[in-house]
This record gives C-alpha cells, sequence and structure tokens, in this order.
C-alpha cells in the first residue's frame, strides 16, 4: 500500500473512531476527551494496528503543534473578561502560586516515588503543571456547576497551558541538554512568553481592524470573517515560531512562544465586538473538534503499554500522590477566601485532569531523548500518559458523581425565551441570588443575552436534550416565558413529566388557554390578567403599588420553607426575637392557607414563612432559617 493511501487510510479512522467517541460521550454524557484517549489505544499499534503515527514522519509535531494552537485559542476565546470577576484573587493564585506548588510537588513526588534524576523529575512536574480546555471544558459542559467554579477551572487550564508548555520547554534544555544556569532559565521563559504575548496582541489587533474597518463582501462576509478568525489562530502561533527562530530564541524543538501567542490572540478577541460572532464561534468549535480529536487519538496511539507497565506500583503511587494530595493541598492553598465554598474548593481539588499539552510535548520530548537517553524517555513518557490516563478516566468520567457528592451543582432556575418578559424574570431572580440560566432559539437574542452578563443556553426549550444540557434534571424552577402558548405548554410538560422539576410557571398570553396548563399542573401566569391587575393596584392601592414597584432596589420580600428539626417547634415571639432589626415575619403558609403570624403560633416543619424587610435584613433571616 502507498503511503499515500496509507496516511488517507489513517486520518479517516482517526477521525471515525473519534466521531463515534463524541457521539458515545454526548449520549452518556460523559467528556469525549475519557473516549478519544480509549479510543487511540484501540486502534493504535499497541491495540489493533490500525493506525501507526510513525507514517507522519517529522511532520507529526507541527501537525499537532497547529492543532494544538486552534485548541488553546478555542479556550481563550471563550474566557470573557466578566466571567473573571467571579473568582479573580483565587484564579491568580491558581495560575502562578498554584503552578510553582505543582511543579515542585509532582516533581519531589516523582523523585522519591518512582526514582528518576532530579532533572527528569523536574521535567514531568514542569509538564504537568497543565490541566488545559481540552479536558475541562467537555468537563464543564456537561457538570453545570455555579459560575464562579467553571471560570476559575477554565482560567487556570488556559493559562496553564501557556505556561506548562514553554516551561517544559526551557526545562528541557536547561536540565537534559545542557543550557545551564537559573538566569538563563528564567531569561528564557520571560522572553518567549513576552514574545508570544506581543505577537499574539497585534494579530489580535489586526484581526479587528479587518473585520470591523474592512468590506468582506456582502455575500460571504460571515464565511469570510469565519477564515480570518482561523488563520489568526494559525498565524498568531506560526508568526510567533518563526519570529522566535529567527531572534534567536527557539531551538531545535521550537520555542512554544506560539500558544502564548494564541492564547493572548483568543482571549482579546473573545472580549471585544466582533461582527458575525455567533457564526465564528460555530465554525470554530466544529474545527476545534477535529482537530481535539484527530490530536488526542494520534497521541494516545503513540503510548506504549510497556512505558506504563515498567513503572510498576510506584506510577500508581505517583498518579494517587498527584491527584490525591498535590492538586487538594494547591487549590486549598491557593482559594483561601469566602468566595468560594469548602465543597466548591473540593471539587476543584479534585478536577485537575491533564490534556493535551503534557500528552503532545511530551511526545515530542521523547522522540528527542531516545537516542540518547531511552531510561529517561520512558519514565517521561510512562508517567504523563499515566497520570493523563487516569485522571481523565477517573476525574472526567466521575466528575459529576462528585459534583453530585459535595452538592456543589445549584439548584438553577431555568427561564425559557431571552425576550423581554424573560429577561426580566432572570434579572429578578438573580438579583435575589438565584442561580439563572436563560434558554433561547435566535442567535441575535442570544448573543445580546451575554453581552448583557446573562448566562445563556442556545437551544429550543421544547427539546428534552435541551433542557437536560441546561441542568433541568437539578433546577428548582422552570419559567417558560416564551410569547407563544403551545411551546410553553410543551416546556412545562418536559419540566413536569420528565424532569419533576418543583416549581413549574408558565407565560399565557389566551386566557383560554389557562385551564390546559392547570390540568398539567402548571403556574400559569395570564398575560392579559397580570397587566389589568397591576394596574387595578395603581387605582385602589397607590401607596402598595409604588412600593412594590420599588421593592427590588431597597427592600425584598422572600419564602423559605421549614426543613430543620431546630426551627420547628419556636414560637413566632421567639424567631422575631431573633430576626434582625429591618425584617419581619410577615406571613406563615401551612397546608397551602395563608395566615397572619400571632407571637403564640408555633412554627411547624413544612412550613412556609415569607420575611419582608430591607433586603440585607431578609436575606440574613433566610440563613438563619437554612443554617
Amino acid at each position: 500500500m502507498s503511503s499515500a493511501t496509507t496516511i488517507i487510510q489513517i486520518v479517516v479512522t482517526i477521525m471515525g473512531v473519534g466521531v463515534a467517541a463524541q457521539v458515545l460521550a454526548d449520549r452518556l454524557r460523559i467528556p469525549s476527551v475519557l473516549f478519544l484517549v480509549l479510543a487511540g489505544i484501540v486502534v493504535g499499534p499497541e491495540g489493533v494496528g490500525l493506525i501507526r503515527p510513525e507514517i507522519f514522519g517529522d511532520a507529526l509535531p507541527a501537525i499537532v503543534g497547529l492543532s494544538v494552537a486552534i485548541i488553546v485559542f478555542e479556550g481563550a476565546f471563550h474566557l470573557h473578561v466578566d466571567r473573571l470577576r467571579e473568582a479573580p484573587r483565587e484564579t491568580l493564585r491558581l495560575v502562578t502560586v498554584g503552578a510553582l506548588v505543582s511543579l515542585v510537588g509532582t516533581a519531589a513526588v516523582v523523585r522519591f516515588v518512582i526514582g528518576p534524576s532530579w532533572d527528569v523529575s523536574l521535567l514531568i512536574g514542569a509538564l504537568l503543571v497543565a490541566t488545559g480546555p481540552t479536558v475541562i471544558t467537555p468537563i464543564m459542559n456537561v457538570v453545570p456547576v455555579r459560575e464562579r467554579v467553571a471560570t476559575t477551572l477554565e482560567t487556570e487550564g488556559v493559562v496553564n497551558d501557556v505556561t506548562a508548555a514553554i516551561l517544559a520547554l526551557v526545562m528541557f534544555e536547561y536540565v537534559l541538554l545542557g543550557s545551564r544556569g537559573l538566569p538563563t532559565l528564567v531569561q528564557k521563559f520571560a522572553t518567549r512568553l513576552g514574545l508570544g504575548i506581543a505577537v499574539g496582541g497585534v494579530v489580535a489587533a489586526v484581526v479587528w481592524y479587518l473585520l470591523n474597518h474592512v468590506s468582506l463582501s456582502v455575500e460571504n462576509a460571515p464565511q469570510n470573517a469565519r477564515f480570518i478568525v482561523l488563520i489568526a489562530a494559525l498565524g498568531a502561533y506560526g508568526v510567533a515560531e518563526v519570529v522566535a527562530t529567527a531572534v534567536g530564541i527557539g531551538g531545535e524543538l521550537g520555542s512554544e512562544s506560539g500558544i502564548a501567542a494564541v492564547a493572548i490572540a483568543g482571549f482579546v478577541l473573545g472580549n471585544v465586538d466582533l461582527p458575525y460572532r455567533d457564526e465564528i464561534e460555530q465554525f470554530k468549535g466544529d474545527i476545534t473538534l477535529l482537530v481535539l480529536t484527530f490530536v488526542f487519538v494520534t497521541l494516545a496511539s503513540l503510548l506504549s503499554l510497556d512505558d506504563l507497565t515498567a513503572l510498576g506500583p510506584g506510577g500508581i503511587a505517583a498518579v494517587v500522590a498527584i491527584a490525591g494530595l498535590v492538586r487538594p493541598a494547591l487549590v486549598f492553598l491557593c482559594t483561601v477566601g469566602d468566595r468560594l465554598t469548602i465543597g466548591e474548593r473540593a471539587f476543584i481539588s479534585a478536577i485537575g485532569p491533564r490534556g493535551i499539552i503534557p500528552a503532545s510535548v511530551a511526545t515530542l520530548f521523547a522522540l528527542e531523548l531516545r537516542p540518547r537517553n531511552p531510561d529517561a524517555a520512558a519514565t517521561l513518557v510512562g508517567t504523563v500518559f499515566l497520570v493523563i490516563v487516569v485522571t481523565v478516566v477517573l476525574e472526567g468520567g466521575l466528575a459529576r458523581h462528585i459534583a453530585q457528592g459535595l452538592n456543589v451543582i445549584p439548584m438553577r432556575a431555568i427561564v425559557v425565551g431571552g425576550g423581554r418578559v424573560g429577561r426580566a424574570l432572570a434579572e429578578r431572580l438573580e438579583d435575589r441570588g438565584e442561580e439563572v440560566l436563560l434558554i433561547e432559539t435566535d442567535e441575535a437574542v442570544v448573543e445580546s443575552l451575554r453581552q448583557d452578563g446573562f448566562s445563556v443556553h442556545a437551544g429550543d426549550g421544547t427539546k428534552r436534550d435541551v433542557l437536560e444540557n441546561a441542568g433541568a434534571d437539578n433546577a428548582k424552577v422552570v419559567a417558560a416565558a416564551t410569547a407563544d402558548d403551545d411551546v410553553n405548554l410543551l416546556i412545562g410538560q418536559l419540566a413536569r413529566n420528565t424532569f419533576d422539576v418543583e416549581t413549574i410557571v408558565a407565560r399565557v398570553n389566551e386566557p383560554d388557554n389557562i385551564e390546559a396548563f392547570e390540568n398539567l399542573d402548571i403556574e400559569a401566569i395570564s398575560s392579559g390578567m397580570s397587566i389589568a391587575w397591576s394596574m387595578d393596584n395603581v387605582i385602589e392601592r397607590p401607596a402598595i403599588a409604588r412600593w412594590m414597584t420599588e421593592l427590588d432596589r431597597e427592600g425584598d420580600v422572600q419564602e423559605v420553607e421549614v426543613t430543620t428539626d431546630e426551627m420547628a417547634g419556636e414560637t413566632v415571639a421567639k424567631l422575631r426575637a431573633e430576626l434582625p432589626d429591618d425584617c419581619h415575619l410577615a406571613l406563615i403558609s401551612r397546608n397551602e392557607v395563608n395566615r397572619l403570624p400571632h407571637p403564640s403560633d408555633t412554627i411547624e416543619l413544612g412550613d412556609h414563612l415569607t420575611f419582608i424587610g430591607r433586603k440585607e435584613a431578609v436575606r440574613e433571616a433566610l440563613a438563619f432559617c437554612n443554617a
């Protein structure tokens, strides 16, 4: 068989098993990286032998490098500045102090548990600093944790991919290729990182100018915009590597300045106004999916089981120590404070799978090392891939169960319909501290909502898989707020019968349809009647109407269910004495019967208490009742 035919066979096989892995992952709601790695091992030389990556020859590192550039660009493109404000201090510590602790801690574990020299141990430690968007983003797609947790993990992944790539290459030259001297190491790291940042910034500026100020042809403008952004990712990587070589800071293995360049270019372009953003994101996501499939399956096929088994029990012990001791230690050290709960910190500790950067760079290093030091090459590849496989399989496969066990998946409110009603409802719910997700089909509306800071899931809310991916199985409220009664009825029916959501409320535009909603036990809010009630309140009760309108500015009304034995049995008089000064118990609801509280009344399990007062005081009362 000719080499051309062999390459075609390998590429088709890689893409075929990769797509199958993606589909299977989507069906099982497990991160796709797990199946991609397993697929690569099965079809590689250690498995059925359908793939022989050596057919690519010397071109493989370049192919992998360009693929990684697209993947890192995609991850950085979705890191919006407003999301980074969710946990800025913790994230900054993770990518600085945390990276250093990871490097030193991992190197120490490898040195004393597996036993290679400090040179090799430090190199492995540098590589395993990275987690990366290739493994974190798929996990976050199927585990709907709070925004601050997802942002912390995703930001750490993108930044540490860059750090690990450059640091590992510098360390490789420093400890294994004879480039000695700590000042030299620091200087090379800073120079390569700085070059990448500069090139990435320039490329982003050029692309922004082209998309905003140069005519791209009316008919093909979206297509041209997509291609310009794709070329930006590849160009930023290529230019940075070429410049690094030209100025003498790139060695035989490159400089990895390109990784920093694509990360900066992606981050900048993701946070500026771009035309055709939706088309760009969809196209870029599809391309990323293809290259992710190619790279993971290809690199996994290079894995030698002999390299893994040669590590013996020490290899497993090292993985356990890296994932179970080093990772939790650095996370809890870097997340000190009250912005993240203990459960959220434990979840971040448990989710640190390694991804494409350690796999690709370790493979590249091993190819360089084998002729001169085969034992070091075997230890390097074996340790890195063992950590990747174990962490991806266990942490990726069990991520949802870990999140549920630690209770870090919030009971969210899902609002279907991003129009005026849905937007206003989402604003009110978020103002009260609810975790709100909007579902909307119109791409322009989706983009507008995201720019205004809302969490939005693009899709059709009448589809079971869309509601499931939005976290309906863990929602306490589903609100159907579209302008179509049939759509709202179907959404309510799905939420009730498929996901058993506690509270389902729907906008009803035609009063004659109210009965159909009520028959399904859906709270129906008639658009016409709600306006009539509001107008009647202004006419008959103007003071109360004004107060209700202004309530969200300073005051609040909240209801909480009594679920603890500590609260049950207390008298109203005793509870009132424990409430903040600016909060009052306004109503007790028992068995769907409302009554004004009397000091001698006794509170029972299952009662619903309504508090009214200033916002801060009401929040304190709710916290007291939920303690």
